[in-house]
């Protein structure tokens, strides 16, 4: 019963976040509002036994996620000084539709060999799921059987996926941070030196 009350609230607080998110015109208050919104994801996962989703959607949806985009809100201007105007050339991005169009064509030929979704003559249907679904429980004691999976059979492989999210994060930050204008630099030290 207090599971269902919690769920309940939960999902209200979510989609008045969301109804929120989509009436704002503030874009600091929609960063905020997108962090309390994978807040109360995470939450909404710990209360279906799934702390693994739990600590991804905490740790990259309210955490890098919403320092992300509160860094490119500190680097963007109000306005802009040159305005785009039709005597602007053109940019044509053919290399990068090429590499898009070729490693689309990979994945799709990739797929083929794939079983069908549900197939129960699936290698992953006949070996493994099998022994997880009887096994899992006794030999972890984790009542979730994908937590089970995530955090104890497959324990390394999420440290490893984790250990990339947060790489890929800090990569993220530190080329956001390692901008600085130009112009702010030659004038700090134009300022020095005539102080000088």
């Amino acid at each position: 019963m207090i599971d269902t009350i919690i769920n309940i609230t939960l999902l209200a607080f979510l989609a008045t976040t969301s109804v929120a998110i989509v009436r704002m015109t503030n874009l600091f208050a929609i960063v905020m509002l997108f962090g309390i919104f994978s807040l109360l994801s995470a939450g909404l996962f710990v209360v279906m036994d799934a702390p693994d989703v739990a600590f991804t959607e905490a740790a990259v949806g309210a955490g890098i996620s919403t320092v992300l985009m509160l860094a490119t809100l500190a680097l963007t201007r109000n306005s802009s000084k040159t305005p785009y105007t039709e005597a602007s050339p053109a940019h044509r991005p053919w290399l990068p539709l090429i590499v898009v169009a070729v490693t689309g064509a990979a994945l799709v030929y990739g797929t083929w060999d794939i079983p069908s979704f549900g197939d129960p003559n699936a290698p992953a249907q006949t070996h493994v799921a099998r022994y997880y679904i009887e096994n899992s429980i006794v030999e972890t004691g984790v009542p979730n059987m994908v937590t089970a999976v995530l955090a104890s059979y497959r324990g390394f492989d999420t440290l490893g996926e984790v250990a990339v999210v947060y790489t890929a994060g800090v990569a993220v930050l530190l080329l956001i941070g390692g901008r600085r204008p130009k112009t702010a630099v030659k004038l700090k030290d134009k300022g020095e030196q005539d102080e000088a």
